[in-house]
This record gives C-alpha cells, structure tokens and sequence, in this order.
C-alpha cells in the first residue's frame, strides 16, 4: 500500500487504550500493528484457555461422583447439558462486552468472573450435596464459555483479513485446548487418589495469574466502538443464522462430545472413572491441536471447501460409530471417536474464516473498497461471531439431551449417533447450496470482479 503508516505510539500504561488501529495498512502491520496483535492473542488466548477448563470442568468431576453421589447416569447427563446451555446463552453478551469495556478490560473482568464457580464448586463438591445444588452450581460455570466470544471478537478486531484464519483459528485452538487439560489434569489426580477439590484447588491461583497477566501485557482499541447496530444488522442477514447451523455441526459437536465422552465410556463399555479418564482427554486434545490448521487450509483453499470436505469425513466417522456401538467393539468406537473429534477441530477452524470472509466479499458487492470495505467486514463479522459462537454452542446442548435420551430408550448412544449423522448430512448439502454452488458462488461475486486481487483474501 502506499499509504503512509498510522502506527501509533506505544499505549500509556494507564488504561492502555491504543487509539489509532488500522491493520490492513501493511506498512502500519509491518512496523507497529502485527507485534501488538501477537502480543494481544497470547494472553487472550490464556484467559480463554482457562475460561474453557472451568466451563468444561463438569464433564470431568461427574467421573469422581461415584454411587455415594446418589446420580443417575440421566441426571449426570441432565447437569453437563445445562452448564452447556449457560455457555451458549452468555455468549451473546460477552460478545458486546468487548465494545463496551475494552478488549484488554473485559478479559480482565471476565477472568475473574472464574472465580465465582470454581470456588463454588469447592465448596459443596461431597457426597450429601442435592442433585439440585449440583445443578446451580454448575449453571455458574456456564459462564467459562461466555470468555470464548469476547476473545474472539476482540481478536477479531486485532488482525488483517489476510491472517484472521490463522489467527482465529489460534486463538479459538489455544482455548480449546482449555478441555483435554483439564481432563489431562483429573487423570493425573484421579491417579493418585486424589479428590475433586484437589482439582478445583489447583485452578483457583491459575486464574488469579491470567487476570494479572491480561492486566499488565493487553490492550484495548479505541474505535471498537459499542455498535448495537451491527448486532442488528448481523441478526438480519441469513448468512448469520446459515453459519450459525453449519457451527452447531462443528464446534456443537466439539463441546457436546467433550462432555459426553467419558459418560458414554463409563455407561456403555463399563469404565471405571480411571479408564474413562486415560482415553477422554485424547479427542479434545487433537481436536484444539488442529483447529488453527483448519483456518489455515482454510487462508489457502476457501473455508467453504474445507468445511465441505469435512462434513463428509465426520459423517464416515459418525457411521463407523453407529456400527462400533452396535457391535460393542470398545476399540473401534475409540478410534472413530476420536478422528470425529479431529474433524470437528479442523471445521470448526475452517467455519470461522468464512465468517470474515463473507462480509467483506459482501462489502465489495455494495462497492465498498479498501479501509472502508475491511471496517464493514470487521463490523458485521465481529458482531455474528457472537450470535454464531452461541449458537454454535447449543449443539452441545443437544449432543447431551440426545445422548441421555438415547441411554434411557435404548440402552446405548446408538440412537443418538444416528441423528448426528443425519444432521451432518443436512450441514453437508447447506454448505454445498449457499456456498459452492456455481449459483451461490455468483451471488456473492457479483459486482465484485474489478476487485478481485482482495477477494484473494476474502475466499469463503
């Protein structure tokens, strides 16, 4: 570009707020913009990181409530769906809150906000506790999920079209990852006799250190202004809801089987709390590894064809599954678990880029172009990815409800199995209709051939 750099002077420390951000301007990347923007996604990525182990933390202390808890498999599932559904509901305003407090103050407060349910957690975490106090306790954790679509929309905001696959697809893994360890973690305590209040104690100080750490090291951009008009706007426009559905078969099926995993070990193949653990932690760990690959392949070939592809692989999957249940083959349904978990990693980074890449394909169709066309795509994306995030979420709702369903009518998750497979097929033909098609492909290309050297980096 030949514009002359905006690069701001370092942020003052007090209130750390950088005033001018424009990271399209590569002089202005290249000199000030991408040392900050890494910078940022490091401890955005710690705080996520922790918000997703306490929010998934339910799935592995139902392992250490054994008979003297007095929980049915039913109730266990009933409690994991609604911490699950917590998480996807405050999404929502987590999302704005980035606008309304800052990207780096919000990090802050909503790390702390952590504290409120591990500490709570601690404290009735014994055999005695009612099934209904379990269930509030849990509904506290909810909010770990919420610390999601705040990072990703102020790093959103951080990075170039030409990056956000990889960068979003880094941050979202990084927090990701937040699952197998704290599984990782229970295995290690589970191992050594350990207790569920050793666990929580260990996370206690963790959090202290991310909220000190966003505090000292993060920053907030001024003109991220508070907009409840995109949110308007983005709850209007079809690609939102369309991308909502195509995240509940990615990413809803990542959270949904986090949780569910070790349950479905232990009540259908007979595992004990110690042998659920040793195998659980093994899909959500790939599973966050290969999320940053998938915005990755996605920078490179099209988010579309990628998450495309992808459906296809986690319908075999779910197949050899159904087959694996029905057969009582523990190694295979093993196996085909985690490449399932693999799959929904590597979508769910593949259906976030093309979040960025439609609205700004869809800013140069109105003749949009330059700063002016990447604002409208960092505007409208910025604020779907809250509602996309949330929804997304909700499929891990339904993966719980399906699954206790399917183990009071039947037994086993066969039942289950069989409707995400169907629901897979479902994704597969609505990313091939509205985003592959030759006629879809027009669509959203119209008016926009004289600018095609920057669709190069607003592939969908």
């Amino acid at each position: 570009m030949t514009a002359p750099s905006t690069a701001p002077a370092p942020p003052s420390r007090g209130g750390r707020w950088i005033q001018q951000w424009d990271p399209e301007d590569e002089t202005f990347w290249k000199e000030t913009g991408e040392k900050i923007a890494k910078r940022n996604l490091l401890f955005s990525v710690l705080s996520e990181h922790i918000g997703f182990s306490i929010w998934t933390m339910w799935s592995v202390l139902v392992l250490f409530m054994g008979p003297e808890y007095g929980l049915t498999p039913a109730d266990k599932f009933l409690l994991t769906s609604m911490v699950t559904l917590v998480g996807a509901v405050v999404r929502v305003p987590y999302t704005f809150a980035v606008a309304i407090f800052g990207g780096r103050n919000w990090t802050i407060i909503s790390a702390s906000l952590l504290l409120v349910p591990t500490i709570a957690a601690f404290t009735v975490m014994k055999p005695g506790t009612s099934f209904n106090t379990f269930l509030l306790v849990g509904l506290l954790a909810g909010i770990g999920g919420g610390n999601f679509a705040s990072s990703m929309t102020n790093i959103n905001a951080f990075f170039p079209l030409r990056k956000k696959g990889w960068a979003l697809g880094l941050n979202a893994g990084g927090g990701n990852i937040g699952v197998p360890v704290i599984q990782l973690v229970a295995l290690a305590i589970i191992g050594a006799s350990g207790g569920p209040r050793v666990l929580l104690g260990i996370y206690i100080p963790l959090i202290v250190v991310a909220a000190v750490l966003s505090s000292l090291f993060m920053d907030n951009i001024e003109n991220v202004k508070n907009d409840t008009g995109a949110a308007k706007d983005a709850a209007k426009d079809g690609h939102t809801w369309i991308m909502s559905f195509l995240y509940i078969g990615t990413f809803g099926s990542f959270i949904g089987y986090s949780f569910a995993f070790g349950q479905v070990l232990q009540n259908q193949f007979g595992r004990t709390p110690l042998e659920a653990a040793y195998v659980t932690f093994i899909g959500p760990l790939l599973g966050s590894l290969i999320r940053p690959v998938g915005g990755a392949l996605a920078d490179k070939y099209g988010g579309a064809k990628i998450t495309l592809y992808n459906y296809v692989g986690m319908a075999v999957a779910t197949a050899v599954l159904i087959a694996a249940s029905m057969q009582k083959s523990l190694g295979l349904f093993t196996v085909a678990f985690v490449v399932l978990f693999v799959l929904s990693g590597l979508g769910n980074g593949s259906t976030f880029k093309m979040i960025p890449g439609i609205f700004h394909t869809k800013a140069l169709a109105k003749g949009l172009e330059g700063e002016e066309a990447a604002a409208y795509g960092r505007r409208l994306s910025g604020a779907s990815m809250g509602l996309i995030g949330a929804v997304g979420a909700l499929g891990g709702v339904g993966i719980n409800l399906a699954f206790r369903q399917s183990f009071l009518s039947y037994g086993s998750g066969t039942g289950a199995f069989v409707a995400f497979l169907a629901f897979y097929a479902a994704c597969f033909l609505v990313t091939w209709a509205v985003y592959l098609r030759r006629s879809a492909a027009k669509g959203l290309a119209t008016a926009t051939t004289e600018a095609k050297p920057q669709l190069n980096y607003a592939e969908v």
